[in-house]
C-alpha cells in the first residue's frame, strides 16, 4: 500500500470566503483593505488585475463604465472606478440574498 501513496495527491484546501473591501491605485497596488489577513493576497491581486483591466479596456473602447458587478453563487464582487484605480467590495450571498457576517 505504501507504493500507492506515491501517486496520491493531497486534498485541496477550500478557501473560506469573507466579506470586505479593498482599494487599488492606478498601478494596481493595494492601498487599503478591510479583508482579514487570512484572505490570500494572490487572490486580491488577481481580482484587482482583472477589475483594472476591464475598466481600462472599457475606456479604450470609449464605453462609459463606472461600476462593475460580478455575481457568483456564493460571492458578489462590486467594483467602482476611481480615477484609474478602483474600490472593490466582496460580499457573501446565498440564494435568498446577502449574508451578514458576525
Amino acid at each position: 500500500m505504501g507504493f500507492l501513496n506515491l501517486f496520491s495527491k493531497p486534498a485541496p484546501e477550500l478557501l473560506r470566503l469573507t466579506s470586505g473591501s479593498f482599494t487599488l491605485d492606478r498601478s494596481g497596488r493595494l492601498v487599503v483593505t478591510t479583508l482579514p489577513s487570512t484572505f490570500p493576497a494572490e487572490l486580491v491581486a488577481e481580482i484587482g488585475r482583472n477589475i483594472l483591466s476591464t475598466f481600462r479596456e472599457a475606456q479604450t473602447a470609449q464605453v462609459p463604465l463606472a461600476e462593475l458587478i460580478v455575481c457568483y453563487p456564493a460571492l458578489k464582487i462590486t467594483a467602482r472606478e476611481l480615477r484609474g484605480g478602483a474600490i472593490v467590495y466582496l460580499a457573501l450571498q446565498t440564494l435568498s440574498g446577502p449574508v451578514k457576517q458576525p
